[in-house]
């Protein structure tokens, strides 16, 4: 087996060193050269995504721009309708109630007027009833007796004349 001395040794060992250093610098440039070359593509895929999105943005944001106060003015504007709906509301109610408050009142005066109209054509139907029956009662039982009269008279008469008429018809004609 040969011989090895310390020296031959310690240059085994620098040249296997300087091998792996070499070895690494080249995995080191490998790794370098794939990170540039990845880095560049991303570099020009954001330049592709910030033209393509920035204008998108820049116009967002004129619109905003645009658009703000217009959209300030039209909550302002909505606002003050609202707070004039609601004190219309509030008088059209105060109207409402004041409305029906006094149609409560014509109603009962009304209601009233006609209770004392339809009293008053009760105690009229009520003497006129009165007025009107007990003439018509007195003449009902004026005509009742002339009639009893005019009957009595007939059957007295009709009674002489059928004894008259066995005898002589010349006293009846």
């Amino acid at each position: 087996m040969p011989n090895f001395d310390n020296q031959t040794i310690q240059l085994a060992i620098v040249a296997a060193t300087a091998l792996a250093l070499l070895l690494q610098t080249i995995v080191l440039l490998a790794i370098l050269i794939t990170v540039r070359k990845t880095a560049s593509s991303l570099k020009n895929e954001m330049e592709d995504l910030r033209s393509s999105v920035m204008p998108i943005i820049y116009n967002t944001r004129d619109l905003l721009v645009r658009v703000t106060p217009q959209v300030e003015a039209t909550v302002e504007d909505l606002a003050q309708m609202a707070k004039g709906m609601r004190v219309q509301t509030e008088d059209l109610q105060a109207s409402a109630r004041e409305v029906v408050e006094r149609l409560r009142a014509q109603a009962s005066r009304v209601d009233s007027m006609l209770s004392s109209v339809l009293d008053a054509v009760d105690r009229t139907g009520d003497f006129l009833t009165e007025a009107v029956n007990k003439p018509v009662r007195q003449i009902s039982g004026l005509l009742a007796s002339v009639k009893a009269v005019v009957e009595s008279l007939r059957a007295s008469e009709f009674g002489q004349h059928r004894s008259n008429s066995s005898g002589d018809d010349d006293t009846f004609v």
